[in-house]
């Protein structure tokens, strides 16, 4: 029979609760570093571009939002079996950002644009980099949140 203090914890604290939590605190925590080296290159209003604007503060919402569910993916597909320690973490979400550049820039993005697919320019493959620490902190930030106590 459970406890009363079994009973009162969080959802968030178990299972899929708490892989939803790594993926959205890990998702912010890489959009935040990832957000700041968009920043400096300029490339938040190409970002907006995908939803009408050209406003850096709507790219950063935007890529925000691409970051949480980009984040959810890992976690939750995936994050109680990768996931297991702060090196492993870092590799995978090393790995893990590398995919999503291919996808994102090199593939999602240029359709949505009308550019041509597999494009690498000078910004491309600067945002290689971008994606790799986004993924990195994902990870590490991820693992952190599973490893926590309920």
């Amino acid at each position: 029979m459970a406890s009363a203090s079994t009973l009162s914890r969080p959802t968030s604290g178990t299972g899929i609760g708490r892989s939803v939590v790594a993926g959205v605190a890990g998702g912010i925590a890489g959009a935040i570093v990832f957000g700041i080296l968009m920043a400096m290159t300029g490339i938040l209003p190409v970002i907006a571009s995908m939803v009408g604007s050209s406003s850096a503060v709507v790219g950063f919402g935007v890529h925000l939002m691409i970051s949480v569910l980009i984040g959810l993916g890992l976690t939750v597909l995936f994050g109680n079996r990768l996931l297991t320690g702060y090196g492993r973490g870092a590799l995978i979400g090393l790995g893990y950002g590398a995919i999503w550049w291919v996808l994102g820039p090199l593939m999602i993005m240029p359709v949505m644009m009308g550019m041509p697919l597999f494009a690498v320019d000078l910004t491309a493959a600067l945002s290689v980099i971008g994606h790799m620490v986004y993924g990195v902190i994902l990870g590490l930030v991820a693992v952190r949140v599973l490893k926590s106590q309920a």
